[in-house]
């Protein structure tokens, strides 16, 4: 059992409800005359700051749909039963999507909100509302650094946003709106600002929490894409960043698998560098982690004893799927593919659309973004579905674990000339996924500098053929592949393809290249503009 994560919800529970109870009392007076609080007590405030993580990216229509769903791995395509939804997955997969869409509009105000929350903790910490006396530098620092990775969401999604750190802002307060690189600037000052002050700790204190490790690969994260974000590489900055963590000694592995990263009881895993605590008895509003619902086919109830019907709509695109090697363990742990059956092993069989009556057997295959029929498309298998499993999950969510540490570096030295260096670091990521065939775990050099194995192209659904695009002609192709199999499911690959190139040079199933790099930012929502004269969209919206 997860019993700190239910502790420290349970903490968070009771202190909202205590702050309910007492509302018509003035806070000030509350917090200055009976609230002395201890360190467990400052934990379960902190934590209303992290709260938001799990909506911005998890709930319906967030982030994680907005990162994987635009990219070349995953898509929903319309189902004989559903998932057309006014066309909102279509638009993503073609990279049509508009200032209304769904995606544009949460997340920002998710996140947002997130950083709001940090304003408040912060606000209230420094006026003296909430009494700190010990360990008050290292809160605020926390939170600063919590704070600022709401703010690289933004960065990496929209770009040109506005930074506000203040709480007490007079009604009416519009802010300024601050360029992609203003803002890269702020968050990486935040960063190396308060890295000194959090926790160097890897305990069970510090889980789901910025300790000093998690806030460097943060800082990592930043300086991998600040090409992207800024015009200016910072690759060294990013092998120091990640070398504080991998000299840390805070005892962070690559796990002997990486399906056990993904289990449910993961949260011992020490591979995981930040995670995001999830448990399906506490974690209760419908979409919390879903990601089982999105995928399976309806008749999968049976196989994990659900205790709700899936709705059959995610799946793989089966260019991506053909990149694997088979004897790859990430390919026959992370995908459910064949034919299916119930907890007590019955054949399973199809029960709607034109397959209904044959084996329910998925292949990869799929005629395109306009018809998928039960059968079509292996199915998201990487982080474990316990038998008897709610619609929420109960699995902690890996924000950042220690092979993308290892990844970030590898990729920093590829591209600063010492690509024997950075083979020998994906080589050790993947020697436990080629455990039957140690040869094949080990790559080369001179592969990482090759294209990429993906069959890029745009499939004609009606003579079932696609177009020769290939992978050869993108730089450090390979390495984009091997980013794709390590990653895949994780939320990474819209930022991973749009630093490579790919993600607007390149077609897949029913995605024509755009050639368009607008495309690699979002637009603000179209309401925020009205509500904010301010802010200028960005172009070409």
């Amino acid at each position: 059992m997860k019993m700190l994560r239910k502790i420290n919800l349970l903490m968070v529970i009771v202190l909202l409800s205590a702050c309910t109870k007492l509302k018509d009392t003035p806070y000030t007076t509350i917090i200055s005359t009976q609230f002395n609080p201890t360190k467990d007590d400052i934990a379960a405030l902190v934590g209303a700051g992290y709260s938001q993580w799990r909506f911005i990216l998890l709930d319906w229509n967030g982030l994680w749909r907005a990162q994987e769903v635009t990219g070349d791995q995953l898509v929903i395509p319309k189902r004989p039963w559903g998932w057309f939804d006014d066309g909102v997955y279509q638009r993503l997969h073609k990279h049509t999507w508009t200032t209304d869409d769904d995606v544009v509009n949460q997340t920002w105000s998710r996140t947002y909100a997130g950083i709001t929350n940090c304003n408040r903790i912060i606000y209230q910490i420094e006026s003296g509302l909430i009494p700190i006396t010990e360990g008050k530098e290292a809160t605020l620092a926390e939170l600063k650094v919590l704070r600022a990775s709401y703010y690289a969401i933004l960065c990496d999604f929209y770009g040109n946003v506005p930074i506000v750190t203040q709480f007490d802002l007079p009604s009416g307060f519009l802010p300024e709106q601050s360029t992609r690189k203003e803002v890269y600037e702020f968050i990486v000052k935040d960063l190396t600002d308060n890295i000194p002050f959090l926790s160097k700790d890897n305990t069970v204190a510090t889980y789901g929490k910025f300790n000093k490790w998690a806030a460097f690969t943060l800082l990592a994260k930043m300086y991998l894409n600040a090409g992207v974000y800024t015009g200016t590489p910072q690759w060294e900055k990013c092998i120091s960043a990640c070398d504080s963590v991998i000299k840390s000694g805070a005892g962070y592995i690559l796990e002997p698998a990486q399906k056990s990263v993904f289990i449910t009881e993961n949260q011992n895993s020490k591979e995981i560098i930040l995670a995001i605590p999830m448990d399906e008895d506490y974690t209760n509003n419908w979409n919390a982690f879903d990601l089982h619902m999105q995928t399976l086919q309806q008749e999968n109830q049976a196989t994990y004893n659900l205790k709700n019907t899936p709705w059959g709509g995610i799946c793989a695109i089966p260019q991506f799927i053909s990149t694997f090697d088979p004897a790859d363990a990430r390919y026959q742990n992370n995908w459910i593919k064949g034919q299916q059956y119930t907890a007590g092993g019955q054949m399973l069989y199809v029960a709607q659309g034109d397959f209904a009556g044959k084996p329910l057997s998925f292949v990869n295959e799929l005629p395109g973004l306009e018809k998928g029929e039960s059968v079509h498309g292996f199915r998201l298998g990487k982080f474990e579905i316990k038998m008897g499993s709610t619609n929420r999950l109960s699995n902690d969510y890996p924000l950042f674990r220690y092979a993308e540490v290892l990844m970030m570096k590898a990729e920093s030295l590829l591209r600063t000339g010492k690509a024997d260096e950075a083979a020998a670091i994906v080589t050790q990521v993947r020697q436990r996924d080629f455990s039957a065939n140690p040869s094949k775990a080990v790559v080369t050099g001179a592969q990482l500098i090759g294209g990429s194995a993906y069959q890029y192209g745009m499939k004609d659904a009606v003579n079932n053929q696609f177009s020769n695009e290939g992978g050869a002609d993108l730089v450090f192709g390979r390495f984009l592949d091997e980013l794709g199999w390590e990653f895949d499911q994780e939320g990474h690959r819209r930022t991973d393809m749009i630093r490579f190139g790919a993600f607007t040079k390149k077609s897949w199933l029913s995605h024509a290249a755009t050639n368009n790099i607008n495309r690699t930012l979002f637009p603000i929502p179209r309401t925020e503009i009205q509500k904010n004269n301010n802010l200028k969209q960005n172009p070409g919206y």
